[in-house]
């Protein structure tokens, strides 16, 4: 696994996020419910999330959890850098101090090639695709598509516009 079980998590609970209502706030609850994601861990996550900028929070009435920009405009990088950060990915493959193209070891030439193509996915797959993907996923096993059944206040993304759903639309 290239990731952290908390990233992986991460990618999952916003991926369905994206599902149940990409422009809407949605409750732990229904986000964790009838999966395997643990509520309390991803409650953590996300509370990391919202003090990074990828999610929104709200309390009260129509509250919960929202994504803080467009599901296209937030990428895997984005979340990958979030919780495990990505300076992983530029560290030597087999651990030493120094390794670069004067100093290589001996998977530089290899893994280099790797790096940048795990990057290069990891920063043109957004968060819409991961969710449609999700979806595509879901109807094919015959299984429903998650929705967010609680109503949602109205989100103001980062631009201080409001967004085009109405409270308690469900999108998804």
């Amino acid at each position: 696994m290239i990731y952290s079980s908390a990233c992986s998590y991460a990618i999952r609970a916003l991926s369905r996020l994206a599902v149940m209502r990409p422009d809407g706030y949605v409750l732990l609850d229904e986000l964790c419910g009838g999966t395997d994601l643990p509520r309390h861990f991803v409650a953590k996550i996300f509370q990391d999330l919202v003090r990074k900028g990828l999610l929104i929070s709200a309390k009260g009435r129509g509250g919960g959890f929202a994504l803080s920009r467009p599901a296209d405009q937030i990428s895997v990088y984005d979340i990958v850098a979030a919780i495990d950060g990505v300076s992983r990915l530029d560290e030597c493959v087999v651990g030493l101090a120094k390794c670069d193209d004067a100093q290589p070891c001996p998977q530089h030439e290899q893994w280099s090639r790797i790096r940048t193509s795990l990057k290069d996915f990891l920063m043109s797959t957004s968060l819409s695709t991961m969710s449609n993907t999700l979806e595509r996923k879901l109807e094919l096993l015959g299984h429903s598509i998650p929705t967010a059944s609680s109503r949602s206040k109205p989100v103001k993304p980062d631009d201080g516009t409001k967004s085009p759903s109405t409270p308690g639309q469900s999108i998804g």
